[in-house]
């Protein structure tokens, strides 16, 4: 959806949790439940989560597909 513009940067997204250790180890993009791609750096925590990225992981139930959504990245690159 998003290679780094507009709204996406001012967010934490959900990604992987599988997804977001193989970049912290290598270095690759991984993409968020709302499609946004990039390399995460920064800490989630300072940022609010994505509503898109909420909502899609909301609508995914209680026992939805337990290795999605279980981490937050940056919104930023």
């Amino acid at each position: 959806m998003s290679n780094g513009d507009g709204d996406h940067e001012r967010y934490a997204h959900y990604v992987q949790k599988d997804k977001i250790m193989a970049s912290a180890l290598e270095g690759t993009p991984v993409v968020a439940l709302c499609g946004k791609v990039w390399v995460p750096g920064r800490d989630p925590k300072k940022y609010p989560v994505c509503p898109m990225c909420k909502e899609i992981y909301e609508s995914m139930g209680a026992g939805g597909d337990k290795g999605k959504g279980g981490g937050k990245g940056d919104g930023k690159k």
